[in-house]
């Protein structure tokens, strides 16, 4: 049945992949007094939906969502959760909009850089009228802030590791390949790339455990936006299984883009960093030394 927004701007929809970042939104919207529908991801949404109103849609399949959006009204779109794979060619479904900008459109989603392919899907949501916004702009509290998060702070060594492992995560995602790096000892030990922050993480204690690594330097996982990345698309995001991997990696805590970056199940987050006596802090670019003076 079709549903009729309440307000001008359009009913929300929620574009949901893994992870908990969709729910966190859905439940965001809900406490705003939205009434969000869920696009559910196939293969990649590893949620339960029950009580919204949704609907579960092939990654590709944009005719699909073009029509899902016109029956529930939708005016804003917010995309979130992690996607694992790109569709096949096969499984590309256009719409008459799409159809037009192919080739371009779906060789960009085939095979072009995350960043790239978020941009275009951005442009082909918003070339119906509706306006795609950010998932921090429904749920601003998950975003990080300057300073540590917890009881424990970075000292000095840990800084220097932050610094640097922040300038190679600045320029893994000027190549639009992925948005952490981790350092030890001044040294780069690990750059993200299609396997994602956890996997990273399980490949350091790997080297860790294979004496690749010394035992008595800690060091510091970074994660950025990419300079160039459209914010409301895929900001860097910890949670607890971050932090957990982060302690099995040896590493000394985590530093996250304030302002650009988002916190699932902060209180939790905390709490296991606390535990570990490992620190969580935010860090910004654009000030002396990533705010640390």
């Amino acid at each position: 049945m079709a549903f009729s927004s309440d307000t001008a701007a359009g009913r929300l929809a929620i574009i949901a992949g893994g992870g908990l970042l969709p729910s966190y939104v859905a439940e965001a919207a809900r406490a705003a007094g939205e009434n969000p529908v869920v696009v559910a991801l196939k293969d990649e949404s590893d949620r339960r939906w029950e009580g919204y109103d949704h609907a579960v849609i092939g990654i590709g399949d944009f005719a699909a969502l073009d029509a899902l959006l016109n029956r529930y009204g939708v005016g804003r779109v917010v995309m979130s959760g992690s996607v694992a794979r790109r569709p096949e060619w096969r499984e590309v479904r256009p719409t008459l909009r799409v159809l037009m900008k192919m080739p371009a459109a779906i060789r960009t989603l085939l095979s072009g850089g995350d960043d790239t392919v978020l941009q275009m899907v951005i442009r082909l949501i918003e070339g119906n009228g509706r306006r795609v916004v950010g998932a921090h702009e429904i749920a601003p509290d998950l975003l990080a802030a300057v300073g540590p998060l917890g009881t424990v702070a970075p000292g000095e060594e840990d800084r220097r590791d932050i610094s640097r492992a922040a300038e190679a995560a600045d320029m893994l995602g000027r190549l639009d390949v992925g948005q952490g790096a981790v350092s030890i000892g001044g040294r780069i030990v690990a750059l993200e790339g299609l396997e994602g922050t956890d996997e990273m993480l399980e490949r350091v204690a790997g080297l860790r455990a294979a004496g690749r690594i010394s035992p008595r330097r800690r060091g510091a996982l970074v994660k950025l936006c990419k300079p160039q990345q459209d914010i409301r698309a895929d900001l860097p995001a910890i949670g607890v299984s971050t932090v957990l991997n982060a302690k099995n990696a040896g590493l000394g805590g985590i530093a996250v883009e304030a302002g650009r970056s988002l916190v699932l199940d902060r209180t939790a987050v905390i709490k296991a960093a606390d535990e570990a006596g490992l620190f969580i802090c935010g860090i910004d670019r654009g000030l002396p030394a990533w705010g640390f003076e």
